[in-house]
């Protein structure tokens, strides 16, 4: 199996709901997101390719327009941005337009990460 990786990043807001007031994630506060999209395939296409990273540009072109400098409870309407449901969002939008989308990972801090992976 081949598989590769691309990351895009933007940085936004968010406060999470359901937390106890004393919780940081409470408050308003912001992060600088990476964003991994991972593709596999059994073989490679006719160029070498699982597939060619700039056809992923559209993934960039929605994250600089739709989420970067944005607050993500105003994005996804509702106070559960979690790097979880970022990762699900990511991976559902991908997979729609690329089948061999087999995983997105989130990243709020270098330290950690949410995957989804079906």
């Amino acid at each position: 199996m081949f598989r590769i990786t691309k990351q895009f990043a933007f940085s936004a807001s968010h406060v999470l709901g359901g937390l106890s007031p004393d919780h940081p994630c409470s408050r308003l506060h912001g992060h600088n997101y990476v964003v991994e999209v991972e593709l596999q395939a059994e073989t490679l296409d006719s160029r070498g390719f699982v597939r060619d990273y700039r056809e992923l540009s559209p993934l960039k072109h929605l994250i600089d327009d739709e989420f970067d400098h944005r607050h993500l409870n105003d994005v996804f309407g509702h106070d559960h941005a979690t790097a979880e449901n970022l990762a699900k969002f990511f991976y559902d939008w991908a997979k729609d337009r690329w089948p061999e989308v087999s995983a997105v990972r989130v990243s709020e801090t270098p330290k950690t990460w949410a995957e989804y992976r079906p």
